[in-house]
């Protein structure tokens, strides 16, 4: 394998520190996760020729010393976590620290040579973000309901107070998604395309805007492995076992799947593909998983191309 970088640094994050670790050499250092640690980070990184920095997805606490380093030109990229701890499983590695885990991460990005994708900006982000709270407001709300079914007399009050805030507070997160998405010229145009698809509503196409990034960048098999819907192998030898879906993003994948289920219904293409699917004595749920990945790479060509959907069997070549 020709190596592209010469130097490789694993960055482990935590709320208070970011533990570093260099390949080669192995050295190992902290400094602490604020301003001024990062500002001191990025000055010694970009002395070091040739770098790759590796750091796992912490659920946003990478993002200030990940967004700082790509502004100041060094090569980054964030890997999943899981992918790490496979690594590690297969170097026999138990033992674990921040400093172990900050070296681990460099020996990864110099032996797996990880792609490079670009960072959300900023607007994409804060788009993540107010998803990302939709979901968690749906949630308690669904929750809420729930409980007021079998509540005692004595809460039922207090829930249906706290149920009519929530509705408020869904209303008002809505409101505020649509106004992101008017703010910006290429999200407008592109959720004009995204929802003129039978079976896309507004919840898939903001999903796809804010958590989808690569959108109508990568091709179809590529951006049918990132979201998780395409069928991996399971043989060796004499045994041929079932192909499964596995990992991909999981929010961009619970959420096609609910609009598959409506594509299902009324989308000329998507109904037409599942029960031939069905007829060829194709499961449900594996007919269902296939029209998933149907309908993404119909959304990821017709973004790419910037068309709409066509009122035809099939609107363009995906």
């Amino acid at each position: 394998m020709t190596h592209k970088y010469h130097n490789y640094c694993g960055i482990d994050v935590s709320k208070a520190h970011l533990d570093i670790g260099m390949r080669p050499g192995n050295d190992t250092w902290s400094v602490t996760n604020d301003a001024d640690g990062i500002t001191a980070l990025v000055e010694q990184l970009t002395q070091r020729p040739e770098l790759l920095v590796v750091m796992e997805a912490t659920g946003g606490l990478e993002l200030p010393v990940a967004t700082a380093l790509t502004a100041a030109g060094v090569a980054l990229v964030i890997i999943n976590p899981r992918q790490v701890r496979q690594f590690a499983k297969a170097l026999g590695q138990l033992a674990k620290t921040d400093r172990i885990d900050a070296l681990l991460l460099a020996r990864f990005g110099e032996a797996m040579q990880p792609e490079i994708r670009p960072l959300k900006d900023a607007q994409t982000e804060a788009l993540s973000a107010l998803l990302s709270r939709r979901r968690q407001v749906v949630e308690m709300l669904v929750a809420e309901q729930n409980r007021l079914h079998m509540a005692h007399p004595q809460v039922r009050k207090d829930l249906k107070a706290h149920i009519h805030w929530l509705q408020k507070r869904l209303h008002d997160v809505d409101t505020d998604l649509q106004q992101w998405l008017q703010d910006s010229s290429l999200w407008r145009v592109n959720d004009d395309i995204l929802r003129s698809t039978p079976g896309v509503g507004p919840t898939l196409s903001l999903t796809l805007l804010a958590e989808l990034p690569e959108l109508g960048r990568l091709n179809r098999k590529q951006i049918a492995a990132m979201v998780g819907v395409a069928p991996i192998n399971r043989d060796s030898g004499a045994y041929r076992g079932q192909r499964r879906v596995w990992g991909g993003r999981r929010q961009v994948r619970s959420v096609l799947y609910m609009a598959t289920l409506a594509a299902i219904r009324c989308n000329p293409v998507i109904k037409v593909f599942y029960q031939r699917l069905l007829q060829a004595g194709k499961k449900p749920k594996v007919a269902i998983v296939a029209c998933m990945r149907k309908l993404l790479t119909i959304l990821n060509a017709m973004v790419r191309d910037g068309v709409c959907w066509q009122n035809e069997l099939q609107p363009i070549n995906a």
